[in-house]
């Protein structure tokens, strides 16, 4: 078993009061400084109110969250430079023309951020605008601009990415459990008390709210099932895979799928009980746990996810 928080090489630091898309980094101490930001705070709601069509107000509804916008005015400044200004601005652009970001439906772009005290959140969305507002000073290496960034996803999320590796030497000791049980074996106080050693699967989710992770399950193993023993929820798989084949599950909202070896959909394989939109990984310590057949025991879970937060 391994649990490790990893940062991609090829992403930028980034320093208090800086932003990052697309490989260029904007606000305090860069070239392009920023003058002021809009959509910081709550993401808006959408209600489903209800209209009394007989009297006054409404019934009502589930407040759902929008997309957070993220505006930014800034401006480009390389003095006695226009070359170089003109070259950031290329760069940008070229960041809103990302194919893989801008014409795929489930593609997304990255806006990196860091907050004095925090360390660097990245929203998901699209970029959908860089406008440079006035050329009347570009000969003198300043253009003042125009960002948005629609997050899709208004939730921030840390910028490490954790990763939890599971074989099946679990499976003993929680085979015959059941859900009760499982819930009862992190009760308050409970899991602080036992030896990290004798609990592998413990993972933490730094965040102050429930996150999203991607699981992938290395065969040869038979009817895996994975839960988490703090919300109960689990997957269950009913099917077989050979050494060297793999299923992926993905359970981030509006990109929920299961598949073999990254091509055949197996969603129908899960049980009806085993919501992929519901395996949410809760804020603080939570433990994952799984069992299969598998009498190699080579067989492995991979649990990959970032701690989630309401503001940068």
């Amino acid at each position: 078993m391994t649990t490790t928080a990893v940062k991609s090489p090829i992403e930028i630091e980034l320093a208090p009061w800086q932003f990052e898309v697309g490989g260029v980094v904007l606000g305090r101490g860069t070239r392009i400084p920023i003058g002021n930001i809009e959509g910081l705070g709550s993401p808006p709601t959408r209600p489903q109110d209800v209209d009394n069509p007989g009297g006054d107000g409404v019934a009502v509804g589930q407040d759902f969250y929008g997309p957070r916008t993220l505006r930014m005015e800034a401006g480009i400044k390389t003095p006695g430079d226009p070359t170089a200004a003109a070259d950031l601005l290329a760069r940008l652009e070229l960041s809103l023309d990302d194919p893989m970001a801008r014409t795929v439906p489930e593609g997304r772009a990255v806006l990196r951020g860091r907050w004095p005290g925090h360390g660097t959140r990245r929203l998901y969305g699209r970029l959908r605008r860089v406008e440079a507002t006035s050329t009347t000073n570009a000969v003198n290496g300043w253009i003042p601009l125009d960002v948005e960034f629609v997050a899709t996803d208004p939730r921030w999320y840390g910028d490490e990415l954790s990763r939890l590796t599971l074989g099946l030497d679990q499976a003993a000791e929680y085979k015959g459990s059941d859900r009760t049980a499982d819930q009862a074996l992190c009760a308050p106080g409970g899991c602080d008390r036992a030896d990290a050693a004798d609990r592998p699967g413990w993972i933490t989710n730094h965040g102050n709210v429930s996150t999203w992770p991607s699981i992938r399950v290395h065969g040869p193993v038979t009817n895996p099932r994975i839960w988490n023993t703090v919300t109960g929820r689990s997957l269950d798989l009913d099917l077989t895979l050979r050494a060297g084949e793999w299923v992926e599950m993905e359970t981030r909202p509006f990109t929920c799928w299961a598949l073999r070896n990254g091509k055949t959909n197996v969603a129908n394989d899960l049980t009806p009980q085993s919501r992929l939109d519901l395996f949410a990984i809760p804020r603080g310590r939570s433990e994952i746990v799984w069992t299969a057949e598998d009498p190699t025991g080579t067989a492995r879970l991979e649990l990959s996810w970032r701690s989630a937060y309401t503001a940068l």
